[in-house]
């Protein structure tokens, strides 16, 4: 994490939004003693992709491991 005085952001903002843009956090500091930080945003991901996949079951059983069963019998 990049570390920057009020007055360095002040002077070159641009540098340390930028930093933050390209996924880096910056650590402001007041006399020496940290009292903010800027961090990233997050994007956010459409709930489809936030969801973590579940197998498809049939009877308890997966439907994927029923099809390779089907498909090695048939071959």
């Amino acid at each position: 994490m990049k570390q920057a005085t009020i007055t360095e952001v002040r002077n070159h903002a641009k540098q340390y939004f930028d930093i933050v843009e390209s996924g880096e956090s910056v650590r402001i500091l007041r006399n020496g003693k940290p009292i903010a930080d800027i961090i990233p945003i997050v994007p956010d991901l459409p709930s489809w992709k936030r969801r973590e996949a579940q197998p498809l079951l049939l009877d308890g059983l997966s439907v994927s491991s029923m099809i390779l069963e089907e498909r090695g019998a048939s071959a």
